[in-house]
């Protein structure tokens, strides 16, 4: 329950030129609970961006002047990662296709069932909402990692690569002792209750493990 209500507080953008589809959309996804905002064209969308609370976009395929192929397009193009549901006509699969290989999440051909799409949308703004959490956690221990003196990364490393003390030792041409307290200065900047914490943390700022010798 949580989850959804979090979700429930990120914004569904719903486009299209149809004013009665656009109207049915809002109905159902507000009566789910969802907060929804409405644009008759991809154009209006795009307008209100970057300014946006964006959870994800539901556009129809087919409109006029920006279609939903191509508001795929500029989105990927201003690096908007925007979960998209993208809504198709009977015969429109080749389109439906094609935006799921431009990254459309999802697509629904018309008439669709409601409570697949309510589902689609949660799914996509619970994602959202992970990728968002997870862009602020890589960030952090980024700056934490940008404490760390050159030798304390240099222990990193080879704590990484699994070394034992000894080894990252003579890697380094270092006393194991060294090692030891350089290891606990880290694990102090890294805000890391454990060594498993401290590779999971290394593992999703992607660091490379090498661990290479220098000056002592």
């Amino acid at each position: 329950m949580a989850s959804e209500n979090a979700a429930a507080r990120r914004v569904v953008h719903v486009i299209d030129d149809d004013e009665g589809l656009r109207e049915s959309l809002a109905f159902l996804l507000r009566s789910a609970e969802l907060e929804v905002r409405s644009f008759d064209s991809a154009k209006a969308f795009l307008d209100i961006l970057p300014d946006a609370t964006l959870g994800c976009v539901i556009t129809d395929v087919r409109m006029p002047d920006i279609s939903g192929i191509e508001l795929l397009r500029r989105l990927k193009a201003l690096k908007i990662g925007v979960p998209v549901i993208v809504i198709t006509g009977h015969g429109d699969i080749a389109l439906a296709v094609e935006a799921m290989k431009i990254g459309a999440a999802d697509f629904f051909e018309k008439p669709f069932d409601d409570d697949l799409l309510v589902s689609s949308v949660r799914v996509a703004l619970q994602q959202q909402a992970d990728q968002t959490k997870r862009g602020a956690e890589r960030a952090d221990i980024e700056h934490r990692i940008s404490t760390l003196s050159p030798r304390e990364k240099d222990v990193l490393a080879g704590l990484i690569e699994g070394r034992a003390n000894k080894q990252i030792a003579f890697d380094l041409g270092i006393s194991p002792r060294t090692v030891e307290i350089y290891r606990a200065n880290l694990m102090s900047k890294m805000q890391a209750g454990s060594l498993s914490d401290l590779v999971r943390m290394a593992l999703l700022v992607e660091m490379p493990g090498s661990a290479q010798p220098s000056e002592r």
